[in-house]
């Protein structure tokens, strides 16, 4: 195995967490690099699912090192109850998980202003999970981030005092909630103090030390691509880069440490929360295009984090596409094709057409993109179960058909296909 990327493509919930727990025993380090308790993938842990929000996927297998690198944000009470049931079913947290010294803290004050900004915004809402995540990231480029590094720093009660100072003006005096108390930051710092501190480490310096030594590293991101601060569907995006780029950054190492980008997508689309959809069928809001919902059913489509429904829609290209350029994929991982099985007819957004013209990509103008009308090219569906297939034998030539066609459109190979939600339910090409 290459050192590798592996990013969601489209609006996140791709199935990256079946994908990196398959890379996961292959690489000496798995290693996280953006994004907050806003993202979640599940694993398996013996007969039951786990949904780990910061924990990297690959802490299941021995011998792998984890790691939270600086891009990413960490809710202390999340992290450490992730923490427990890793160490209730037998897994040596302690011993395979590393947090960056950088790392930016999600504080109760951030929950608090981010509840009480969507509740302001009303109608206008961007859909946020109300975890933090946004005012998290702005402290940290406005320079007031409470990092893990500061709980041992002789100005912390400083900082704190400034920033809930300054958070709670806005809660009581514009948004005219409640403050947030102090007492509820202090039993955050020192449970922060008492399990996050003996984890704490130079990421960037590991990373480098272990590269040099030949170790093999997989870069795992979160949520997608159309999520991404800057390329996504802004602002209906998430607050940090979710492109492949964003793990230099993120983590502290050079481009060059970077071999291979896998970009993970299902064979249609979903989204959670607000923001434009161009190839959407079905969704909670009245919505009900029958194959939209047989995707949605079939696909068991409810956020991991949110547990919110999401909304389903044909796969689109153009989409795809956008993001093989932004991230820098060199091949694609397909999940969820065994969804598809029972349509009779499957379709992939190939363009879309606006004012009577054909757009190839994605306007910047999230208004403009509402208001794009898909262009499908429509391919024979199948009846045939492709649940659980292993092979490209198994296949019917109809879903090959369709693969082949996504490969043409997307401009990029594919090297992993996902025909169900076990380990085994793989291809590889």
């Amino acid at each position: 195995m290459k050192n590798t990327v592996a990013v969601g493509i489209q609006w996140g919930d791709e199935g990256k967490g079946k994908i990196v727990d398959l890379l996961a025993p292959q690489a000496d380090i798995v290693a996280r690099f953006q994004g907050g308790p806003n993202a979640g993938h599940t694993l398996v842990i013996g007969n039951e699912k786990t949904v780990l929000h910061l924990v990297p996927s690959g802490i299941l297998h021995e011998g792998t090192l984890c790691l939270i690198g600086n891009g990413t944000v960490v809710a202390p009470e999340t992290i450490v109850e992730e923490m427990d049931t890793l160490l209730a079913a037998g897994i040596p947290v302690g011993e395979r998980l590393r947090i960056s010294d950088r790392c930016q803290l999600i504080l109760p004050y951030h929950r608090a202003l981010d509840a009480a900004r969507e509740v302001a915004k009303g109608k206008g809402r961007i859909g946020t999970t109300g975890r933090g995540i946004g005012p998290a990231y702005e402290d940290k480029t406005a320079r007031r981030g409470i990092r893990l590094i500061d709980l041992v720093c002789d100005d912390l009660d400083r900082k704190i005092e400034e920033n809930l100072a300054w958070t709670n003006f806005q809660l009581t005096e514009y948004f005219h909630v409640e403050p947030v108390g102090r007492e509820s930051i202090d039993a955050v710092i020192e449970l922060a103090r008492a399990r996050l501190l003996p984890l704490m480490a130079d990421v960037s310096q590991i990373l480098f030390d272990r590269h040099k030594a030949g170790d093999v590293i997989l870069f795992e991101g979160a949520q997608g691509t159309m999520l991404d601060v800057d390329f996504g569907t802004y602002p209906f995006v998430t607050s940090s880069n979710t492109v492949a780029g964003a793990a230099m950054a993120g983590l502290g190492v050079g481009p060059g440490m970077v071999q291979s980008v896998l970009g993970i997508c299902k064979a249609y689309t979903t989204r959670v929360g607000a923001g434009p959809f161009p190839t959407e069928l079905y969704n909670a809001d009245g919505m009900d295009d029958p194959s939209g919902k047989h995707l949605a059913e079939k696909g068991h489509e409810f956020g991991a984090t949110t547990g919110r429904p999401r909304r389903t829609g044909w796969f689109d290209a153009v989409v795809v596409r956008h993001a093989v350029r932004v991230a820098g994929v060199t091949e694609l991982a397909i999940t969820k094709l065994d969804v598809l099985d029972g349509l009779p007819e499957v379709k992939l957004c190939v363009a879309y057409e606006k004012d009577g013209q054909r757009l190839e990509s994605i306007p910047a103008d999230a208004r403009m993109l509402e208001s794009c009308t898909p262009v499908y090219e429509t391919l024979p569906g199948w009846s045939d179960s492709t649940f659980g297939a292993t092979s490209v034998a198994q296949l019917p030539q109809a879903a090959r058909t369709l693969l082949k066609r996504i490969e043409e459109v997307c401009e990029c190979p594919i090297s992993m296909l996902s025909t169900g939600p076990d380990r085994d339910h793989i291809i590889h090409f």
